[in-house]
């Protein structure tokens, strides 16, 4: 047989030459990726602390100095001579609906406070600066206010504070807070959890463990993979045509004799976490399925040999071992779930709302949907507001995945 030539050995050189110029090319690509990526994040949350804190001109219709009773300070007044100032200065009218709403007996001396501040004091923001300018701008900032409003007072705030946090929505930017907007987030998240989880990690294990390669099961496979990418307002209108309209009677309390005149259309915290949990679900099967896959087929074989049924080999075995990983992706499902807007609108939760949720069948609104609300508003002090709420909203987010990643890591240890 006659023999090949061999090939000069500089084409071999050069074809390795050529190939690390094109690894050192993506390199650089993935490279300027991630330091992009990073710029961007650190744009953002760098926007977003400007927001949160600077200087605000605040000026006040009536001075609270000259609401003192015998030389005490109104912020220092007991309840009731808070009471009496409020009633003092506001309408009969206004004042039996404040205690129509809620008995003055049952409010605390910060509610009344609030109260005093927001119907007789009035503050009103007149400016306000970023911190970037309030830290580099501040004598152009002194000008400017005695210049434009010589009667305003000049402080430092920082929007995000315990009164924020504690406080009902408002429409006075000075007393409005998030109490409503994040215990409305943790109701609708609660139910979107207890739902969506174990009906997510049951369709995985029987897909996984149990379902044939029929082509039933295979079409069931496509539309879990195919929902996973549908847009979040098509679960929204879902959400309004089944929890809202066809199970009102249960989303509503009715069923269990707990109705609220004010919420009996259905559209409630159950509504929302319902809906919340149809969006999540295909994400949580699809990563629990790549979860219990990624178990060795080994362990199964082990536990059947020494006699365990299929049950106990899955509940024994393949679960402690899958966990971890099915937690890394309820983790990301529900941080998606955290954020949504959209569905939410649809299915009718409150844009406005002052008291808190004491149930699953009582009226709602969200974090998102509070930021939405007050980024929509012409004033800048509204967008204040929302940089803050956005930042407790990143908190609470990485205070949930907190608990589920050391859960998952606790459980990693343990298998």
């Amino acid at each position: 047989m006659k023999e090949q030539p061999l090939k000069p050995q500089f084409t071999f050189l050069d074809n390795v030459s050529k190939r690390k110029r094109s690894g050192g090319v993506w390199r650089f690509i993935f490279q300027a990726s991630t330091v992009v990526g990073i710029l961007a994040l650190v744009v953002l949350l760098l926007n977003i602390i400007n927001q949160s804190f600077g200087y605000v001109a605040y000026e006040a219709k009536v001075d609270p100095a000259t609401l003192a009773v015998n030389g005490v300070a109104l912020d220092e007044l007991p309840q009731e001579e808070l009471i009496k100032v409020l009633q003092s200065k506001i309408s009969k009218a206004s004042f039996t609906k404040l205690e129509k709403d809620g008995p003055f007996a049952e409010r605390t001396s910060a509610e009344v406070l609030n109260l005093v501040y927001e119907r007789v004091v009035k503050f009103e923001v007149k400016e306000t600066w970023g911190l970037w300018d309030s830290l580099t701008k501040k004598t152009q900032i002194d000008l400017e206010l005695q210049q434009d409003f010589p009667s305003a007072k000049l402080t430092f705030e920082s929007w995000i504070n315990p009164g924020f946090i504690s406080r009902p929505q408002s429409s006075n930017p000075v007393i409005a807070g998030i109490r409503t907007a994040l215990l409305g987030s943790l109701w609708t998240i609660l139910f979107t959890i207890l739902v969506a989880f174990p009906l997510g990690v049951g369709a995985a294990i029987y897909l996984e463990e149990y379902a044939h390669d029929h082509w039933f099961n295979r079409l069931i496979q496509t539309n879990i993979n195919n929902l996973a990418g549908v847009p979040s307002i098509i679960y929204g209108i879902l959400g309004l045509a089944i929890f809202v309209r066809a199970m009102e009677p249960v989303t509503s309390g009715g069923v269990f004799g707990v109705v609220d005149p004010t919420t009996a259309n259905g559209r409630t915290i159950l509504s929302a976490g319902f809906t919340l949990a149809l969006l999540v679900l295909p994400i949580i099967i699809i990563n629990a399925q790549e979860a219990i896959r990624a178990v060795p087929q080994s362990l199964r074989k082990a536990s059947y040999g020494i006699g365990a049924t299929k049950w106990q080999t899955v509940w024994s075995h393949v679960l402690p071992n899958a966990m971890p990983g099915i937690l890394t992706g309820t983790i990301l499902a529900i941080s998606r779930a955290v954020g949504e807007t959209a569905p939410l609108v649809v299915i009718g939760a409150s844009t406005f709302i002052t008291f808190d949720p004491s149930s699953p069948f009582s009226k709602f609104t969200t974090l998102p949907i509070q930021i939405y609300q007050w980024t929509s508003r012409p004033q800048a002090e509204f967008r204040n507001l929302a940089a803050a709420a956005i930042v407790v909203l990143m908190l609470m987010l990485l205070s949930l995945n907190t608990v589920a990643i050391i859960l998952r890591n606790r459980l990693s240890r343990k298998y």
